[in-house]
């Protein structure tokens, strides 16, 4: 009788040291100290405390079997080498590869990230007049930075080289896209623009321009003077870089 007490009395422990354990490694941010979760930590000591993969716990909410929500953040930025700008251009189905992360937390991921963007992009500039590449990088920059195709863009400028329209005038692939001539000179028409500056993005992260950029440069160009528009500037934008066509002399 004695020795079936004893087993009844190890069994309870031992579930209850089953159930411990399953708490402790539970994805769920519910169940960990209250100094671990990262809601909590930034309400008791702000934003700037969490690390990155903290912040993408909360947008994930949860992890999965036997990972936490902060666990699995930290495995999405080691694909990316903890790179933010690699991991800002995941797509929906880059994410959905990770264990826990189904369709609704990869929407509510790249929906952030897209918003941040956004915020970049809506950030009004004190004088859009360009005087400079850099002028013209900065305002470029927010319209293509961090994504995963390529654009074309073209500021539409006036007498005083103020920015009177940023227009895309397409968009293609990872390696390329194409600019009709007809389509960019007819915006200048249409806003009375005597300038233009052409832009386009390299989502590699290299600046060089191909000789296809080169090409069309030209052409455009070329038209520009039969329109009496004038082509001040090419801009290959390259992550937080750029190529100048102007800078490097290869303007007219």
């Amino acid at each position: 009788m004695g020795g079936f007490f004893f087993f009844l009395c190890f069994l309870r422990i031992f579930k209850g040291c089953y159930k411990l354990l399953l708490i402790k490694t539970s994805g769920s941010i519910r169940t960990w100290a209250e100094d671990d979760r990262p809601r909590e930590k930034l309400l008791q000591k702000g934003r700037l405390s969490l690390s990155n993969a903290e912040l993408i716990a909360i947008i994930l909410g949860s992890g999965n079997r036997t990972q936490t929500a902060v666990d699995l953040g930290k495995e999405i930025l080691r694909s990316v080498d903890d790179d933010l700008r690699s991991f800002s251009k995941l797509t929906i189905h880059d994410l959905k590869k990770f264990n826990g992360v189904g369709e609704a937390k990869a929407v509510s991921m790249v929906a952030a990230m897209e918003l941040s963007r956004r915020i970049r992009h809506s950030t009004p500039q004190k004088h859009e007049i360009i005087s400079s590449s850099r002028d013209a990088f900065s305002v470029l920059l927010p319209l293509m930075e961090q994504l995963p195709h390529e654009e074309f863009w073209v500021l539409y400028l006036s007498n005083a080289n103020r920015v009177l329209e940023k227009r895309k005038i397409s968009s293609g692939g990872i390696t390329g896209t194409v600019a009709d001539t007809r389509l960019i000179f007819r915006g200048a028409l249409e806003v009375g623009a005597t300038a233009v500056i052409l832009s386009h993005n390299h989502p590699s992260g290299k600046k060089k321009p191909s000789q296809a950029d080169v090409v069309l440069t030209k052409k455009v160009f070329e038209a520009g003077d039969v329109m009496e528009v004038k082509v001040l500037d090419h801009i290959i934008i390259a992550d937080t870089d750029y190529f100048s066509f102007a800078d490097e002399g290869m303007i007219g």
